[in-house]
């Protein structure tokens, strides 16, 4: 019975940023909030509105990138190639560039193995993918226990495997971020690229999460 596979690949990369030890703050992070508290009581920014600009960043324009791209992977069998050998270039072509220094790997998940997306040591995250990180994907207990349960984090998420599947941990660094690409859910043959593209959730980009099935979108 194969098992998971806790291999991280850190290749010595420095963790520079978003530093996210338990529940305190990073000096950035407390460097943003002075910011921001400063530029609100002077009347120049009004925190609702960057409360509903985070969150569709997060919810909405960040996922909608990624749900494209794998919808495009789904559909097109030579961009899907193009994405699994060089994830940053393929992107690029439909405008979708990393920061400086970052390079993109996808990671497909098959019937044999499933891929998940962690960063044991802080918080890095394929942004212009999939948006602002979720809030459990930088806590401390998900960081640690990705690692160490993968499966029992699965079940969490209501993702139960069999168990002859085996689970493959990424850990994500500074220079280098995963994206998922889910396996593409059965029924869906006929649907085009914007169709597929509703199937696909930050979750299982992540791969803390599954595709969603066709009878699960209107």
């Amino acid at each position: 019975m194969a098992g998971p596979d806790h291999t991280h690949d850190h290749h010595d990369h420095h963790h520079d940023h978003d530093h996210d030890h338990g529940s305190e703050l990073s000096e950035m992070q407390l460097r943003v909030r002075a910011l921001e508290t400063v530029l609100t009581e002077k009347g120049y920014i009004d925190p609702a509105a960057i409360d509903r600009i985070i969150e569709a960043y997060e919810t909405k324009i960040g996922p909608h990138n990624g749900a494209r791209i794998i919808a495009k992977a789904w559909a097109d069998p030579a961009f899907k190639q193009a994405l699994l050998e060089d994830a940053s270039a393929a992107i690029a072509k439909f405008g979708h560039v990393s920061r400086v220094g970052d390079h993109l790997i996808a990671v497909e998940n098959t019937p044999q193995t499933h891929n998940m997306i962690v960063c044991t040591l802080c918080s890095c995250y394929p942004w212009e993918m999939l948006g602002l990180p979720p809030v459990w994907y930088k806590a401390a207990p998900y960081r640690s226990r990705a690692v160490n349960d993968p499966r029992g984090v699965l079940k969490d998420f209501g993702v139960t495997l069999p168990e002859d599947t085996k689970i493959r941990v990424w850990d994500s660094t500074a220079e280098t971020r995963f994206i998922v690409l889910p396996m593409r859910p059965p029924g869906t043959e006929s649907w085009n690229e914007e169709k597929l593209a509703e199937l696909v959730t930050r979750d299982s980009m992540i791969g803390t999460g599954l595709a969603k099935l066709p009878g699960e979108v209107a």
